[in-house]
């Protein structure tokens, strides 16, 4: 039996006020998706801004929290080309 997954987020996501979110479509220059990833800026009240990011078409749905350390590596990484697609998958 497979373990729930664990919000490591829990006690700061009470905090950070989503209503307020200016939310950024990340999707090529010049193209429109009708579905992508957007994410925000989210100030918390002790200071630190957290990267939050959700699925546009469903806006209401999950909303993933990032620390500004996870954000960075994970930006290091899209850079990096740690998250591309294999070559015979990238042509198919």
């Amino acid at each position: 039996m497979s373990e729930q997954p664990v919000d490591d987020k829990a006690h700061i996501r009470h905090h950070l006020d989503f209503t307020k979110a200016e939310w950024i479509r990340a999707e090529p220059e010049g193209v429109t998706l009708d579905d992508c990833v957007e994410y925000a800026f989210i100030e918390h009240t002790d200071g630190v801004t957290y990267t939050a990011m959700r699925q546009s078409s469903k806006p209401d749905g999950v909303i993933l929290v990032f620390t500004p350390g996870e954000w960075d590596a994970f930006v290091k990484g899209v850079r990096d080309g740690e998250f591309d697609l294999p070559e015979d998958l990238a042509e198919a």
